[in-house]
């Protein structure tokens, strides 16, 4: 029998734990049937189920519904670097690509100690240890917007912040109110989920605030969440308080829950005040999303957050207990990293926030004096985060159909590749500011050559910015390092 597949077929009441089938031979199935009970019953060959006959292995909805726009345009772009020129890549949003931002000592001492100890090797709750979960509510708590340990899920990076928020708060056929420009991947996470993709519009005459006009306009009975990305990647606003209960009005009147994925939170230049949702919020419930990848220059440790603020009880022990199960489908972040979290958010030196937050500044305001210089590009200046946006008047470049084959001409005449706002929906070009300062000069110079080049002109003359239809941008990644030149 052991060989073989079985029906049975039962003749009365159903079975009980304490019954045992006869089998053919008289003897229970389960054993000899000395210690329970049988009850009288057929036992016979079970029909077969029909059997492929082929292999037909297919990639699932979810798979093929998956996308990062980044990526689909980048992919279709004909790159080739000028070969007498080094590589520069202002695109990724890495701060430690070039090399030339480091962590500072403490965080890494936290994580030495930690691996040292030899406590954190194991598996950890799926949303986090307790101790680390009350460091960073901790952390982060405010008056305005108080903090405890439940409140806090530790989760692989912010990536997986913002995919658990999404996911607990939609269902398919639900749709969700994304910034445009914005983070790519909040399309990618929605899209592969069956969830629908509002892009609502910033305004890059108002330092990239959002349309609150428009974005209101999207929202119907099936919109389940609201993005909101304070400070701003790729544009590198930081919102007002103002603008931000004005954002809150809106989500309140309409009693939509916020998204906010803050985690460039507090990288803010000299002048400005980064305040969280949060703190703001009298009655909007609110998933923040952080991590330490940005201020703390460590992307690949990842280790993220979400912080659930819900002062009127509107999510309730649901969205808290769904959180948790969705939590679990990984088993939680890095341990170790969870043991060196209570360290590295409280012994980490003022001054190395400070520190990096003066090159990001400064590489913003080279950036932007430079460019402004050139004819038909129009930066606007960050008030934070790692980026800057730069308008392409295209009517200065008849050459060119989009900002994509902007872009590539870059890449080939200079080898400097920036993101082409094709990508963010939007008539931009994004450059992040990670670079070193001679790499920041380099790029500003090649970028000149390029588009005077194009135009004809010379490269000091400058061009007032001229508000048209016909305008795309780039985002710049202000980052990098002295070994590229």
């Amino acid at each position: 029998m052991e060989n073989q597949s079985y029906e049975v077929k039962i003749n009365g009441s159903g079975i009980h734990e304490n019954n045992a089938l006869i089998g053919v031979n008289g003897k229970a199935l389960n054993g000899n049937g000395n210690h329970h009970k049988a009850v009288k019953g057929i036992v016979c060959l079970a029909k077969q189920k029909s059997c492929r006959q082929r292999w037909n292995i297919r990639p699932s909805e979810m798979s093929i519904n998956t996308l990062n726009p980044i990526r689909a345009i980048v992919d279709g772009m004909k790159l080739t670097p000028n070969p007498e020129k080094p590589m520069i890549a202002l695109s990724i949003g890495d701060p430690t690509v070039f090399g030339n931002l480091p962590t500072d000592d403490k965080v890494l001492q936290a994580m030495k100690d930690a691996i040292d100890s030899n406590k954190y090797n194991g598996y950890a709750p799926s949303v986090g240890y307790q101790k680390s979960r009350e460091v960073v509510a901790n952390f982060y708590s405010c008056p305005e917007a108080p903090l405890e340990a439940e409140d806090v899920l530790l989760t692989s990076g912010c990536s997986q912040a913002i995919d658990l928020a999404i996911t607990v708060l939609c269902n398919p056929g639900d749709n969700i109110l994304v910034p445009c420009p914005g983070f790519s991947l909040y399309k990618t996470l929605a899209v592969s989920l069956g969830i629908q993709v509002k892009l609502y519009t910033l305004l890059p005459e108002k330092s990239w605030e959002i349309d609150l006009q428009h974005m209101e306009s999207l929202i119907d009975d099936r919109t389940t969440c609201l993005i909101v990305n304070n400070p701003s990647n790729p544009c590198g606003s930081v919102y007002s308080k103002e603008h931000l209960q004005n954002i809150l009005s809106v989500a309140s009147k309409h009693c939509v829950p916020i998204l906010a994925d803050e985690i460039y939170g507090d990288m803010v230049f000299p002048g400005c005040t980064y305040q969280s949702m949060a703190s703001l919020s009298s009655d909007v419930p609110i998933l923040a999303c952080g991590g330490l990848a940005k201020r703390w220059l460590v992307p690949g440790w990842r280790l993220g957050w979400i912080l659930i603020h819900d002062k009127n009880q509107i999510f309730g022990k649901e969205i808290r207990q769904g959180l948790v199960k969705l939590s679990q489908r990984i088993l939680g972040a890095c341990t170790i990293v969870q043991g060196a979290i209570e360290s590295i958010l409280n012994d980490t030196p003022q001054e190395f926030y400070h520190r990096t937050i003066s090159f990001l500044e400064s590489n913003s305001e080279i950036c932007f004096s430079e460019l402004s210089t050139v004819p038909g590009l129009t930066p606007v200046m960050p008030s934070g985060a790692m980026y800057l946006m730069v308008g392409i008047e295209m009517e200065h470049f008849p050459e060119f159909q989009n900002d994509v084959q902007f872009t590539e001409r870059l890449v080939t005449e200079q080898s400097v590749f920036c993101l082409p706002a094709t990508v963010k929906r939007q008539t931009h070009t994004s450059v992040c500011l990670s670079v070193c300062l001679s790499v920041c000069l380099s790029v500003c110079l090649s970028v000149c050559l390029s588009v005077c080049r194009s135009v004809g002109l010379s490269v000091g003359r400058s061009v007032r910015w001229l508000t048209t239809s016909r305008k795309l941008c780039m985002p710049i990644d202000v980052s990098g390092s002295h070994d590229l030149l």
